[in-house]
């Protein structure tokens, strides 16, 4: 369609320019210009041809007049630049007081005048010049305003002043006029200062933005999450805002995570585990089997039996192990929690299951062995090397790989066929 409307101009303009020749031949037409004594007559065509080149030549001698000039000034952005890139080089190597001397000279280029500010402001605030980072950020909060305060609040949560921080990017997050890093380092100021409903706003005006990466964004969101659960005063709260979460949110292991453990502290028991077990039932989870075993002693018996259940379907899960080795020290039952407490020590070592363990042989009145286990606890956090038990010669640990049971698309359990060897 485009392509016939530009032939029907263009078939326009040549039959205009036909009629509009065969009439300048028939009458070019009369100019006269008379000047004191002096006229000139000469035709119209000719008068008109002759301002065009006139405007033309003026124009070449106009160009060539600012030509000098406008050579100066590209010479100038292009030293700018050149400055400028030079700062931020010099300012990424660590060297700041050679980003200072470039940038001060980058910043005389009013193109460059902002961005040069900033960057002078971090070098000055590296080298822990205090009034030159000031003088910098108030200059550079001329002319672009959102990001000095977002670089402010940078400045402030570094050295750890995380409430002058929220009180600066407050306002500003009140007007919804705050950039995707001021929403950011909103969200850690507010996670600092225990305002977790504000966190939660700004990562939500952060993925409106969509300026993380989805695997940023998540990890942000799940530390959001958790201070707010964490931090619900009673049952009623913590439900509603539970029930008030997003279907994909309420779905996130750190949060449900945060939910049992709270419900857990509030005296719901059976919440937290009715959350837990219909996620484990969708999609298998370390840290929320984990969990599991940090409920608390209400209906250890019947948390013990179901985690009992899963060990066939995940023989060698670590969290589960340990989940195991807590609920049967709850239970007292010293002999089998030793048993699921070193399978787990023999798969991963952990903290966490020497700790146990400690717990377990001083639940036995084996205080030596008790002492070996938290020293080993202590000994794998730091990375050393750990201690046998005194009691080693027992009948050895069987620490082949089990084997959980697989099933097919339809249900049924296929077989282990043994490999050749």
């Amino acid at each position: 369609m485009k392509l016939w409307i530009i032939l029907l101009v263009l078939v326009a303009v040549a039959a205009a320019a036909v009629f509009g020749w065969q009439a300048l031949t028939v009458d070019p037409g009369l100019l006269s210009i008379r000047l004191g004594q002096t006229r000139i007559e000469t035709t119209l065509v000719f008068a008109v041809a002759v301002l065009l080149v006139g405007w033309i030549v003026l124009g070449l001698l106009w160009r060539g007049v600012r030509w000098p000039m406008r050579a100066w000034k590209l010479r100038g952005q292009r030293r700018g630049r050149e400055r400028f890139a030079a700062g931020l080089t010099a300012l990424a190597e660590g060297d700041h007081r050679r980003a200072l001397r470039a940038l001060e000279k980058a910043s005389q280029h009013p193109e460059l005048h902002a961005p040069a500010q900033l960057a002078t402001a971090r070098a000055a605030h590296a080298r822990g010049d205090g009034e030159r980072t000031e003088a910098a950020l108030d200059e550079a909060s001329k002319y672009a305003p959102a990001a000095t305060l977002a670089l402010r609040a940078q400045f402030l949560l570094e050295h750890g002043n995380a409430e002058a921080a929220l009180a600066l990017l407050k306002p500003a997050a009140d007007k919804n006029d705050l950039p995707p890093v001021g929403w950011r380092l909103l969200t850690e100021a507010a996670l600092l200062t225990g305002d977790s409903a504000l966190a939660l706003r700004a990562v939500d005006a952060l993925a409106a933005g969509d300026a993380l990466t989805p695997e940023a964004l998540a990890a942000l969101r799940a530390r959001a999450l958790t201070a707010a659960l964490t931090a619900a005063p009673d049952s009623e709260a913590l439900n509603a805002l539970w029930s008030g979460l997003p279907r994909a949110q309420r779905a996130m292991p750190e949060a449900i995570a945060a939910y049992a453990r709270r419900a857990a502290t509030l005296a719901q028991p059976l919440a937290a585990m009715d959350e837990i077990e219909s996620a484990l039932r969708k999609q298998w989870s370390e840290r929320l089997v984990a969990v599991w075993g940090q409920l608390g002693p209400a209906h250890a018996d019947t948390r013990l039996a179901r985690a009992e259940g899963w060990l066939a379907a995940q023989p060698d899960s670590p969290a589960l192990l340990l989940a195991l080795g807590r609920l049967c020290v709850q239970g007292k039952l010293w002999g089998k929690a030793r048993e699921y407490l070193e399978r787990g020590l023999a798969h991963a070592p952990s903290a966490a299951l020497w700790e146990t363990l400690g717990d377990c042989m001083g639940g036995q009145g084996n205080a030596a062995n008790a002492a070996v286990c938290y020293r080993n606890a202590l000994r794998i956090a730091r990375g050393e090397a750990t201690q046998e038990l005194s009691d080693a010669a027992r009948a050895p640990l069987d620490t082949r790989a089990s084997v959980a049971e697989e099933r097919d698309a339809h249900g049924m359990p296929r077989l282990a066929i043994p490999k050749e060897s």
